[in-house]
Order: C-alpha cells, then sequence, then structure tokens
C-alpha cells in the first residue's frame, strides 16, 4: 500500500497487519534539528488526536497526535538514542512507532502522496 498522510504531517504506511507512523520530510524541515524525541510506551492503548510523542528541534517542540485508535506495538528505540535521524531519514528509517488498528478502512480518509503535496503546496 503507497503511503496515506495527515493535516498534522504524518505518514503512514500499512506492513502486514500493523500500521507505521512517522513525520514527512516537510515537517522534518519546518522543524529544523530534532534534538529530543519521546515516543510512547509499547503495548499503550491510544485514541485518534492523543498526544502521543514529544520532539524538540532547536527550533520548537511540538507533540505528535495518534493518527488512529488501536495499540502501540513497537516504538523506534533509534530515534529516541540519536534524534537526528529524524532529519536524515524522516520516511524511511525514522518511523516512530507502529501500531495496530481495528478499522484499516479510516486510512481511505487521507491524503495521498499527489493530495498532501498540494495540502503542503
Amino acid at each position: 500500500m503507497q503511503m496515506k498522510f495527515t493535516e498534522e504531517h504524518e505518514w503512514l504506511r500499512v506492513e502486514d497487519d500493523v500500521v507505521v507512523v512517522g513525520i514527512t520530510n516537510h515537517a522534518a524541515e519546518q522543524l529544523g534539528d530534532v534534538v529530543f524525541v519521546e515516543l510512547p510506551d509499547e503495548g499503550a492503548t491510544v485514541s485518534k488526536d492523543d498526544e502521543i510523542v514529544v520532539i524538540e528541534s532547536v527550533k520548537a517542540a511540538s507533540d505528535i497526535l495518534a493518527p488512529l485508535d488501536g495499540e502501540i506495538v513497537e516504538v523506534n528505540e533509534a530515534i529516541v538514542e540519536e534524534p537526528a535521524k529524524v532529519n536524515e531519514d524522516p520516511e524511511g528509517d525514522a518511523w516512530f512507532f507502529k501500531m495496530k488498528v481495528e478499522d484499516l478502512s479510516a486510512l481511505d480518509d487521507m491524503m495521498d502522496a499527489a493530495a498532501y503535496k498540494d495540502f503542503i503546496g
């Protein structure tokens, strides 16, 4: 499945039965150099729009919201240990968390790459 995007500049990609979530290249550029990332606990149950990640850069601190209802099944400890990875590969190795969601059809309402490009236009 292709990536989907939120208005909060998150990307989502389905891998097997989980959704991988990270921030977009655009978001990483806007943040500047990322210096701190705090991820949710594995096993945590989250609701859409819950604040679940704290990310701090040299410019600002911001929260990342849960894009869907579900359970956090894995977090990317590599970006906690080395936050600069978020700037290096935001749409690849620097994913934030993986979640199991009940309803994958919720992704249908999100933007595809073309719509996201127009959104940030």
